[in-house]
């Protein structure tokens, strides 16, 4: 088979088709910690935490580039903006609402040249937004939030329609720069024992943003994942009826199994799912944990990725074996 562009290989494996090889990608870096580690183990002091895709292009990855569309800074890095806890009720919510959702149009203004490289095949450009759940409880936390499903539910749809509002206003002016390959929606609303609210209060209170959502993106042909870490299995049936085309990571230590999500839902697409707890007992355990996703490589519609950060346990040298052994179980 003839080489394949970085874009003509992602969109070829998610529609289940052939590729020369499957895509080279770390989609959640490494943390402060671990980059501040790999400093004192070769890796270039010039290359600072928060240059993770210069990194990644240190390491001979692939180039993917995401924008994160932040509801509190008129940013698209690829950074997180939290305001943990400020909304407790909705005149808390009016007070601070002026704050939030600031205009992005100096920073889209960056989009058109990435546009460029992602037409001639040369970068992935992948966007995020903050999902219905995500939001509501990066303003309120946790316990508060959980509170108000019961307590006050005008709240949380006043904060979701501002939310979506401005998410879809956000996304048709960043789609006239750039149209991403894909993108992933941040949400967070699964641990380790499945999703955080029941089936009823999803379709209460996040599906209908959703259904708002989706079609804008399916319009364009913009697969949509959600991020979400821990268990996801029974939040998955949830999603494939709205049209969420993929889930992110697939935490193995959350007891994940990708294979069995493969065959309950053969269409789903899927990243990550490489178990990060293997990167620090060297090679044997990597090469073991490769050998467990071999199927679902085969498959189509997944690609391998560790199933979240690169914790800093993991010596550079041994995160080395990892892109060798990634680079060798890639190839088709």
């Amino acid at each position: 088979m003839q080489p394949m562009s970085h874009v003509e290989r992602f969109r070829a494996v998610m529609n289940f088709q052939p590729v020369d090889r499957l895509p080279r990608w770390e989609w959640a870096m490494w943390w402060d910690a671990t980059i501040a580690r790999w400093h004192g183990e070769g890796l270039p002091a010039t290359l600072r935490p928060h240059q993770v895709f210069e990194i990644a292009r240190w390491f001979g990855l692939d180039p993917y580039q995401q924008f994160w569309f932040s509801t509190t800074d008129p940013t698209i890095e690829a950074t997180q903006h939290h305001v943990e806890g400020i909304v407790a009720t909705m005149d808390d919510y009016r007070r601070v609402r002026s704050d939030l959702f600031p205009s992005h149009a100096a920073a889209l203004a960056s989009l058109s040249a990435w546009d460029a490289r992602q037409r001639q095949g040369d970068a992935v450009v992948w966007y995020t937004i903050e999902g219905f759940f995500w939001f509501p409880r990066t303003l309120m936390g946790f316990e508060k939030l959980m509170f108000a499903f019961g307590d006050q539910p005008e709240l949380l749809h006043a904060i979701n329609r501002d939310l979506l509002e401005f998410n879809l206003a956000l996304l048709d002016d960043a789609f006239r720069r750039c149209v991403p390959t894909f993108m992933t929606i941040a949400e967070d609303m699964s641990y380790n024992l499945g999703p955080m609210i029941s089936q009823a209060t999803f379709e209460a209170f996040v599906a209908p943003y959703y259904r708002a959502l989706l079609p804008r993106l399916q319009e364009r042909g913009i697969p949509l994942f959600m991020d979400t870490d821990g268990d996801v299995t029974l939040l998955v049936p949830w999603l494939e009826k709205l049209g969420v085309a993929g889930v992110l990571p697939l935490e193995r230590q959350a007891g994940v199994d990708g294979l069995r999500l493969r065959q309950a839902f053969p269409r789903l697409l899927m990243v990550g799912h490489f178990d990060k707890m293997t990167m620090h007992r060297g090679e044997p355990a990597m090469r073991a944990e490769f050998e467990r996703l071999v199927p679902l490589m085969r498959r189509g519609g997944f690609i391998p990725s560790v199933d979240h950060q690169t914790p800093p346990g993991v010596p550079l040298e041994q995160y080395q074996v990892y892109r060798r052994l990634l680079e060798e179980y890639t190839r088709t």
